[in-house]
């Protein structure tokens, strides 16, 4: 009896036993459906955090606040947190991936453009120095210090520095004055150096008022203004890019942004699905909130790119930097030319303002005993003082090849036009004009997204996104069903507001910008005295050193240096001057002729009136 009795207590204990062995297997089974071997994986593959966050089985009841779903986890609170630093890492460096060949681009042609401006001043510096050194011999040793002043002042306003070409003009045309006039137009006036200090600080001080040099030194330093502030902007506008660039490169994510991104990226992980893809759309939204600001950047980004490329129109066009600089030669010869041609009208001017006595220059002495040259002499007694005698004939023909010699243009073995290299930047520029606006699709194309069946939509697989797909910019985002765009960025609105400042400045300070030829008008050659498709039969090689020239005329050993008078002995040059011009130069024309016969005719007619 007792045996049977407790037999049925036995039993039913071990069925109870069995009972609740069945439900764990059970649980274990469910639980134990998938591992987090492939999260595991996934996380140290793409260097998220510490490996020992990653639980090797899915846990239950965990407290995310991110990742949250119902059922089993592979990831925990410390595993979110590292997410979080990792999502935005990566973002930040796709912005950088995409943003790099914008600012590459820039950059590199800023210092492009800047080699070529620097070449381009090297090239006119020899250019002007070769026509002191070869034509007026007796002022280019003391003349090319100023020389090298005029185009090292370019330069640096060319570099953004606060210098004035007008003023850098008349600086090397106040400290030529003193040169030609001791020089050129009366060689020997100067007996001691304590008068010869004297003499200069004058003439410098009245050149303006004097005005020997004619209308060239405004003429010049007007076209140099135009042309070369066109460079100098240039510059300014690859720098407020970059700086653009930089603030986007850095920005800082807001918490609702971060919280998007893991939910994109990495909640599916959660769920062991480390292979699945967020859909495009959901990738959009996404995005699109989280650059919201820096999409506010779009419209003046393409007002940027605009002008920028009418600046560089503007450049190689109606503001040719090259015609510009290579000029100056031309402008320099005329001035002198103009003061050497009413340099008895000068003299007569520089003798009563600046009360020096002087002495009749070699070639214009006085015909009689009885003319004097008094200290104080006025334009009334200049005539009689020294009468001018005409040019010869032979004289103005040899002029007249110093004013139509074709301009210097640098040899195209030695770099690329600006032309062509301007062509090359703005074809590249065209890519990047919707940047900002673009930015989102670039992150959410490729690899990163899917746009065929079963997508990740942020809280389960689906086979397409069902949410609405917002546009750019801070307005849309009112919309967002995935991110919350509460303010704008602080730092990026102040970058949008300099950026739209400065084109409005670049707008006011070039108001013609948008009217200059664009390439298709242009066409494809390349207009005159443009520095391309430069044979050696043109007459462009130019040496590097800045140390030898050779000007070629019908007969080079006529040609002397205009020096002490307008009809005194020929001289050669005393060494060669710095740029050479290889080929023979055009005859004299009928322009040159009579653009020196009527200045002269108007002194004759001057000097009878007295």
């Amino acid at each position: 009896m007792s045996r049977a009795g407790t037999c049925p207590r036995v039993n039913s204990r071990g069925v109870f036993g069995i009972l609740l062995a069945l439900l764990l297997a059970a649980r274990a089974l469910e639980v134990g459906a998938y591992s987090c071997h492939e999260v595991r994986a996934a996380f140290q593959m793409r260097q998220v955090g510490p490996l020992h966050r990653v639980p090797e089985i899915p846990g239950t009841d965990v407290d995310l606040l991110v990742c949250k779903h119902q059922g089993p986890s592979c990831c925990t609170r410390k595993m979110e947190e590292s997410y979080q630093f990792a999502v935005k890492r990566e973002t930040l460096h796709n912005i950088y991936v995409y943003s790099y060949e914008l600012k590459h681009l820039i950059a590199s042609h800023s210092d492009t453009f800047q080699d070529m401006f620097q070449y381009l001043l090297s090239f006119s510096q020899g250019h002007l120095s070769s026509l002191l050194e070869g034509t007026y011999t007796p002022l280019s040793h003391q003349a090319l210090p100023h020389v090298n002043q005029l185009f090292a002042s370019l330069s640096l306003y060319l570099r953004g520095a606060n210098v004035s070409v007008e003023a850098t003009v008349n600086q090397f045309f106040n400290n030529l004055f003193p040169l030609v006039y001791t020089r050129l137009i009366n060689p020997g006036i100067v007996d001691s150096t304590a008068v010869d200090r004297e003499m200069t600080d004058c003439l410098r001080m009245i050149r303006q008022d004097v005005n020997p040099f004619g209308p060239h030194p405004s003429v010049m330093a007007q076209e140099l203004s135009e042309a070369i502030s066109v460079g100098r902007q240039m510059g300014l506008f690859f720098e407020e890019g970059l700086e653009v660039l930089n603030a986007t490169e850095h920005i800082t994510l807001t918490k609702d942004c971060v919280k998007g991104l893991v939910k994109m990226v990495y909640c599916s992980h959660c769920r062991g699905l480390t292979l699945i893809k967020p859909c495009v759309g959901y990738c959009l939204n996404v995005m699109r909130g989280c650059l919201a600001s820096i999409s506010e950047l779009d419209q003046p980004w393409r007002r940027y790119t605009n002008l920028l490329e009418q600046l560089t129109h503007a450049m190689v066009g109606h503001h040719s930097l090259e015609l510009a600089l290579l000029g100056m030669r031309g402008h320099v010869n005329e001035a002198l030319l103009y003061a050497q041609l009413h340099g008895p009208l000068i003299t007569a001017t520089v003798d009563k303002v600046c009360g020096l006595t002087t002495r009749a220059p070699t070639g214009m002495q006085p015909t009689g005993p009885e003319v004097t040259t008094p200290s104080g002499t006025s334009p009334t007694q200049l005539p009689s003082a020294a009468p001018f005698k005409p040019l010869p004939e032979q004289w103005l023909g040899r002029v007249a090849h110093l004013r139509n010699s074709p301009p210097l243009k640098p040899s195209k073995n030695n770099k690329h036009s600006l032309r062509s290299l301007s062509r090359d930047f703005l074809m590249y520029l065209q890519r990047y004009k919707s940047f900002y606006a673009a930015l989102p699709e670039m992150l959410c194309e490729g690899e990163n997204v899917v746009d065929d069946a079963t997508c990740w939509s942020g809280d389960e697989v689906v086979e397409s996104y069902a949410g609405r797909v917002v546009g750019n910019g801070l307005h849309a985002q009112r919309q967002n069903p995935e991110v919350k765009v509460r303010t704008p960025n602080p730092s990026l609105a102040e970058v949008k507001e300099r950026l739209e400042n400065f084109n409005q400045e670049t707008q006011e300070k070039f108001p013609n910008l948008g009217q200059f030829e664009t390439w298709e008008e242009l066409g494809s050659a390349e207009t005159e005295g443009s520095t391309s498709d430069c044979d050696d039969e043109d007459g462009c090689q130019a040496s590097g050193n800045g140390q030898d020239t050779t000007l070629h005329t019908k007969d080079s050993s006529e040609v002397g240096s205009i020096g002490p008078g307008l009809d005194g002995p020929k001289q050669n040059p005393a060494k060669p001057p710095s740029v050479r011009v290889i080929g023979n130069s055009p005859p004299s024309s009928w322009s040159g002729l009579c653009s020196l016969a009527l200045p002269i005719a108007a002194l004759c007619w001057q000097w009878t009136l007295f």
